[in-house]
Parts: C-alpha cells; structure tokens; sequence
C-alpha cells in the first residue's frame, strides 16, 4: 500500500504534545519547572483555538499538569522522559483511499546523545498510534519528525547531518535513506541540506534538524533560515543552506522559490549564539502558531509568515523557554491529519 505524508497545511484532525516531566527539560528549581510548563500549555492554548489538543502526561504529573492545561485540553497519561512530541511521536501519513497510518521510527534520543534519556520515550510512537486508532507502519530508520519537512507530494527535506549521524544510522547509505522515505512517507525527490543550525549541532542539539532551518509553506515554495549578522556563525550556514535551493527542483520539477526569513537579532543568550528561529512554527487548520522572542524582528517575522499563508491567523508565542531547553513550537508538537473517515 502508497503512502504519504500529508502537507502541515492540510486539514488536521488534533496535535498531540507531550507535557515536561523530568531532567534539562523540567530544570533544577520550581521556577524553571513553572516556566518550562508554563510556555508548554501557553503553545496548547494557541493550538487549541484551531484543532483539539492531546497532552501525553505522566501520570505522576497528571495533577500539576491539570492545574496549566484548560479543560479542552485532553490528557492521556503514559511514562516519559522527555517532551518533544514532534520527534518521539510518530509521523503520520495517508493513502488515496484516505486512510490514516502512523510512521513509528526508531528514537535513540537524538544519536544516543550521553545527556539523554530515552527508554520511556521510544514507546511513546506506538502508544500514540494505538490511542489514534490508525495501522502502524513500524520502520528501522532512527528518525525524529524535526528531522523531515514535506510538500505532500513527494519532496521531502532533510539534513545530511542527522539521517547520517553515525550515532543514528551507522553506514546507512544516501540511497537506502532514500527508499526508506519513498516507503514510508512517500518521498519521491529529497532535497538534501548539508546540516542545521550551528548550536542545535553542538553537544546539547539535534545534531541539525531541518524543522528549524527550511520548510515548505506551499509546494515549491521555501521559507528559509536567513542569519543576517556576519558576527553570528549561522550568517555562513545559512548563506549555504539558501544556495543549495537556488536552481534545485521539487518533486514536481519546480524550481523552489526561496522566501528567507531574517532570524531574530539577538545573537547570543546565557550559553552563547542562539538558535532562536522564526521557521519551527505548527501550521494547524486555519492558524499559524509563531515563535516570538521579544525581539525586534518579530513583527517582520510575523508578516512574512502572514504573507506565506494567507488567510490564516498568525499567532506567536514566546518561545525562548522552548529554545534555552532545545526546541521550539514545531519540536513540541505532532499533528494528525484528517482521515477519508473523518470526512464522511
């Protein structure tokens, strides 16, 4: 059977968001805790006004977390480490019969980073495929759902630097990766950027997610990372990343119109250059959940993305809690799409 992985800006069913439990991510006081579960239920309240909302709790946490979420906010309960949702959840596709499957990717934590912890969090793809009620397509890639960015018919970004990393899929090759997308998500061009940013590739990233660089707002269109500061080490990795779209094509054969989008101008926070990103956004039915930094090219930012998705309402975040811990909007959340039963 075909699948495929739907477009972000196709119709969704929910998103599902796993709530901050322990370890980096929860933080050492009661004031990082607050602010880590703070941020978390401000971006499931932004979701919320567009599609249903599933929190996966732990269920020591099940209290506190009622005390953050709304009531509209479902809350499911399972053991986890972490709260990235995007890249411990599976990713899901469908067929033209408009059947829904759930892609359940091996989770490693990130390359068996030494820091993390992932033997709760490598069952959290099946059990949200089981709670959705969908056929499990299972797949020995070690993948994350930040790791891939698709158009819906056929293009698929990813990063050399993270289906490559030798801590995922040690002397996998370009073209079993390849076979592998084209089996599960329906990949049938992939576009291959070289690597991320520059702090999410050092001891504490994803070793370069594409979710935070590139993604694919309408098909053969680009929203680009763009640092503009020569001062910042991203100024050259994004300079790369733009020309390796210049003259490319889609899977349609369409030359990809590159939009950039200027990063924040703040450069550096506590730890050093930043990552913050205006392209790890959640596009969700009629909505765009944005990330914003207090910063002075939010606004610029905003309109861009209102441009880029036209009649949908532009809400932004304030995402910094999310990038001191590694992440933004998109790397918290997964959506599922509407299936052909859901439409009948």
């Amino acid at each position: 059977m075909s699948w495929i992985m739907p477009a972000e800006t196709s119709a969704q069913k929910r998103v599902w968001m796993a709530f901050p439990h322990e370890g980096y991510t929860l933080g050492d006081t009661e004031a990082e805790a607050h602010a880590a579960r703070s941020t978390w239920s401000n971006v499931a309240h932004a979701v919320a006004e567009f599609a249903p909302v599933t929190m996966v709790v732990d269920p020591s946490d099940t209290e506190i977390a009622r005390r953050y979420l709304d009531a509209a906010i479902e809350i499911r309960t399972a053991e986890l480490n972490d709260a990235w949702m995007r890249d411990i959840g599976p990713t899901f596709v469908t067929n033209v019969e408009g059947e829904l499957a759930a892609v359940d990717w091996v989770f490693n934590g990130w390359g068996a980073q030494d820091w993390a912890s992932w033997d709760k969090d490598e069952k959290i793809g099946a059990r949200v495929t089981e709670w959705a009620g969908v056929e499990r397509i299972a797949s020995n890639l070690v993948n994350e759902g930040g790791g891939i960015h698709v158009d819906g018919e056929g293009t698929v970004l990813a990063t050399e630097s993270v289906q490559f990393d030798p801590g995922r899929n040690p002397g996998i090759t370009k073209a079993e990766v390849e076979a592998e997308f084209a089996r599960t998500i329906g990949a049938t061009k992939v576009h291959w950027l070289p690597r991320g940013l520059t702090r999410d590739s050092v001891e504490f990233g994803t070793r370069g997610h594409v979710d935070i660089v590139a993604t694919i707002p309408s098909p053969g269109t680009v929203l680009v990372h763009s640092q503009q500061n020569p001062e910042h080490p991203d100024h050259a990795v994004s300079r790369e990343i733009i020309a390796s779209f210049r003259g490319a094509t889609d899977a349609k054969g369409r030359e990809f119109k590159v939009i950039e989008v200027p990063a924040p101008a703040t450069l550096r926070d506590d730890e050093g250059f930043v990552d913050y990103s205006y392209i790890n956004h959640l596009v969700i039915n009629g909505g765009v959940v944005a990330c914003t930094f207090d910063d002075p090219n939010d606004g610029l930012a905003l309109a861009i993305l209102a441009d880029a998705y036209p009649g949908r309402k532009i809400i932004g975040v304030d995402a910094r809690e999310l990038f001191a811990r590694g992440g933004g909007i998109h790397c918290i959340t997964q959506q599922e799409p509407v299936s052909g039963a859901d439409l009948s």
